[in-house]
């Protein structure tokens, strides 16, 4: 995948793609998520190819949110899909960042880290001490974080009156069973 290098603190070697359609706002809650995942799997002992498939993921999830054909649900497609079409390969990535927003039940650690990453961003405003105590459980919490995680996006769907994607309710049946 073609990309252009940025450079954080945290990350040495961290890339936002070329192609991303992002504000600044955008581009910093991006750095946000993709710290937060590179924290969590130095916390959790996560290898190094596990740790770039999560890092992968956080750079992409958002890459096209400010596009101007994108919407709050479809921008993770989008991203999927033009990743997908630069080259990237990995399934887990790519379900990642195309179902981020919605949750997926078929996903494996990357989808699950990057959905906790995007809601847990530190930079949001929205319950910040409590989202701050759930950061600090997921290395280890994750799957009892990832209930509450998928509980209180839940719940601002249906208080929003939005109906619950088949995907969201197969995601919270699988975090349950």
């Amino acid at each position: 995948m073609k990309a252009s290098r940025l450079t954080l603190p945290c990350e040495p070697d961290v890339a936002l793609p070329l192609w991303a359609v992002a504000t600044p706002e955008r581009r910093a809650h991006i750095e946000r998520v993709v710290a937060l995942l590179g924290e969590w799997a130095g916390a959790m002992r996560v290898g190094d190819v596990e740790r770039d498939r999560w890092l992968r993921a956080g750079w992409l999830h958002d890459a096209l949110r400010d596009a101007p054909a994108a919407s709050e649900l479809d921008h993770g497609p989008l991203a999927a899909d033009r990743a997908a079409r630069d080259g990237e390969r990995d399934r887990g990535v790519l379900d990642a960042v195309r179902y981020h927003s919605i949750g997926y039940p078929r996903w494996d650690d990357v989808g699950r880290m990057l959905y906790l990453a995007d809601f847990l961003d530190p930079g949001r405003a929205f319950d910040q001490n409590e989202r701050h105590d759930l950061v600090e459980r997921v290395p280890a919490e994750r799957d009892g974080v990832l209930r509450e995680v998928a509980r209180r996006r839940i719940a601002w769907t249906v208080r929003s009156g939005w109906p619950l994607r088949e995907e969201t309710v197969q995601f919270w049946n699988s975090l349950v069973s």
